[in-house]
């Protein structure tokens, strides 16, 4: 009976990762959504879960559940495509694991193990939202959001967040490194390595944060540098995309993907975050800096890029995406992964030059509607001046 449930799970385990992925009907001219998500906790493999043993699981009982499949950083190595995703099982706790794929938009399979992070920072309770960066040191970076409980505090969800950093160089064997240390911020979240060296230092996207869940002082995404990556201290955070009242950045904004280098700038791909009556509304939006002062803040299209759209607005935290991780290939395509609502994982696949484009061709935000709808009865004329000649 025992081998026969497994066998029937399996099967079904099967055809989930066997799925083929197909574009949906989407348009919008700069990306294409795909009609199923990448990962799901249906992803996770059997014996993950599992006692498959009869004489130590006699009713075959998940022991170990899995909750969500969310926010993956990601990485393209000889080919083909890697996420290293947070999984969070039913005992709430995250954890890294690496699923791989010949073509990026299905087929993801976990290898055998999740990750197990070496134990050096023993008052640390979760780790989550690894981003990853190929640097020119020739090092595959991952910094992440480690989190501590906050004994200054009596509240048992008072918590503090820090940016914790490993490295490896084949997503096999990671060395742990201290954590950064940022001298003005007293927390950390959503913390990105820039892939190249500026001015001869490590750069780091910071998202300075007064406490676990506020920006409170933090006026938008930051940058900073430091000498030695091992021992990373940054004494002063740059702001870059800032949040600006009635936006979709207005509660929080936070760096996303590792930035994209292109001829025009550095592509940015970071989330905004906006209050409303049913809680906080997450998105993800576009930006770009100057290639020799990444500082700079050269292009702002207006609005998001992608927001949560029919089954994605529907999970464990609702109306929300969310991206860690994009992949730009050397022909030109990208890749962008994204979460929606803290429990499954998407892709959207785009190219440089349509990146390009919207980003440096769409117009800003004016920031009052009645600028707002000026702009837009401009368009209108230009188009209808148009249509007039084409008749």
């Amino acid at each position: 009976m025992l081998n026969k449930m497994y066998a029937e799970l399996l099967e079904k385990y099967e055809e989930v990762v066997t799925k083929k992925n197909e574009k949906s009907d989407f348009y919008n001219g700069i990306y294409d959504r795909y009609k199923n998500p990448v990962l799901t906790r249906e992803h996770i493999p059997l014996h993950w879960k599992f006692d498959l043993n009869p004489e130590t699981n006699p009713f075959f009982m998940e022991r170990l559940g899995v909750n969500a499949v969310m926010n993956s950083g990601a990485i393209e190595l000889n080919g083909k495509y890697y996420l290293v995703v947070r999984i969070e099982g039913n005992d709430r706790k995250s954890f890294f694991g690496v699923a791989e794929s010949d073509n990026g938009i299905d087929g993801f399979r976990f290898w055998d193990y999740p990750i197990l992070l070496p134990d050096t920072c023993k008052e640390e309770t979760n780790v989550y939202d690894m981003r990853l960066t190929k640097h020119e040191d020739g090092f595959i970076y991952g910094v992440f959001c480690s989190e501590s409980k906050d004994t200054s505090s009596n509240d048992l969800s008072a918590a503090v967040a820090a940016a914790g950093i490993v490295r490896t160089k084949d997503l096999i064997t990671w060395e742990r490194l201290e954590n950064l240390k940022t001298l003005r911020s007293p927390q950390q979240r959503n913390v990105v390595l820039h892939p190249e060296f500026v001015n001869g230092k490590y750069a780091f996207y910071t998202r300075p944060m007064d406490d676990f869940i506020n920006t409170g002082s933090g006026g938008g995404i930051g940058f900073g540098l430091c000498d030695n990556i091992e021992k990373a201290v940054i004494d002063e955070e740059i702001l870059t995309s800032q949040r600006k009242y009635h936006t979709i950045t207005e509660a929080k904004n936070g760096a996303g993907a590792v930035p994209i280098k292109t001829k025009r700038g550095w592509i940015h791909i970071a989330h905004g975050v906006r209050n409303t009556a049913a809680g906080l509304r997450y998105v993800i939006y576009a930006f770009a800096t100057d290639l020799a002062e990444p500082t700079k803040v050269i292009a702002e299209p207006s609005g998001l890029l992608i927001g949560p759209m029919g089954g994605e607005r529907v999970g464990d935290v609702s109306n929300v995406v969310f991206t860690n991780g994009a992949i730009a290939k050397d022909n030109g395509e990208v890749f962008i992964y994204y979460a929606s609502s803290d429990t499954r994982m998407h892709v959207a696949t785009t190219t440089i030059d349509k990146l390009i484009d919207y980003v440096f061709e769409t117009p800003s935000d004016p920031l009052r509607s009645v600028e707002c709808v000026a702009q837009r009865c401009s368009l209108i004329e230009k188009n209808l001046e148009y249509l007039k000649k084409q008749s």
